[in-house]
């Protein structure tokens, strides 16, 4: 009898002590919840401006106008190459993927070359054509991949070109003739986000720049006509092609955060 008295009393107080020692234990501390994923957009708008420099030729063919008839008479080709460099600034918008802009661009230039010509003088003349500047004034297209951007542009131009003509013998300017040439240009070229408000990009454009016909002047030296006096005139054609690589800065957000 007593042995069941005293079971049933450790019994009771087993089960009375046991909610007790549920409220010592520690209590579980509060986790707060994970934030969510932020996906870092880049974004292709506002204004820029940057440096550029690169390569260029230009290929240039030379008719001689006969005077009276205005019969032409092929005096030759050749590719006037070398390097530039200048800037551009510009604004672009993006509308989801897509990116719209305008851009202006200048460069000194220094595309050069020459070829003989035998139709003038017995003694025969080397043309020399040299382009030391061009402009564009373009509108670009592209899309957009985060901070990977691909576009084409188009646009006008205007190229500064020098003609001079030397004697083959004494290596003298026989007569020369200056032009600023407007033309239309196109291009393409691939950009990447490498820092915030930082993109560095490879761009190739083709300027069409036609025929025109070119008044040459008497340079003064020995063997030729006297300075500014009327020695000719050629039909010149041109066109030229460009391959850049351009460093450009941003104003305007360069991510967006989307969840």
């Amino acid at each position: 009898m007593n042995k069941i008295l005293i079971g049933a009393i450790g019994a009771v107080t087993l089960s009375l002590s046991a909610p007790a020692s549920a409220a010592d234990l520690a209590a579980r501390p509060y986790t707060k919840a994970p934030a969510p994923m932020v996906a870092a957009i880049y974004d292709w708008s506002g204004f820029y401006v940057g440096i550029n420099g690169g390569g260029g030729s230009s290929r240039k063919c030379w008719d001689f106008v006969t005077p009276g008839t205005g019969v032409l008479v092929g005096e030759g080709c050749h590719s006037a190459t070398g390097g530039t460099v200048g800037g551009q600034v510009g604004y672009r918008w993006q509308s989801t993927n897509w990116v719209f802009g305008l851009e202006g661009q200048g460069n000194w230039a220094d595309f050069s070359g020459d070829s003989i010509s035998t139709v003038l003088v017995g003694t025969g003349l080397r043309n020399r054509s040299k382009i030391d500047a061009f402009g564009l004034i373009t509108g670009q297209v592209g899309y957009a991949w985060n901070n990977v951007l691909l576009y084409v542009k188009g646009g006008g131009a205007v190229v500064s070109d020098r003609y001079r003509s030397y004697d083959l013998v004494t290596g003298l300017e026989f007569d020369r003739a200056n032009e600023t040439r407007w033309g239309a240009v196109v291009g393409a070229g691939i950009e990447f986000g490498f820092a915030p408000n930082w993109t560095v990009g490879f761009e190739y454009d083709h300027i069409f720049l036609g025929n025109r016909t070119m008044t040459f002047t008497g340079s003064g030296n020995l063997l030729a006509a006297p300075l500014g006096a009327v020695t000719r005139s050629d039909r010149i054609s041109q066109d030229v092609d460009i391959g850049l690589i351009r460093v450009n800065y941003r104003w305007g957000g360069p991510l967006i955060a989307k969840y």
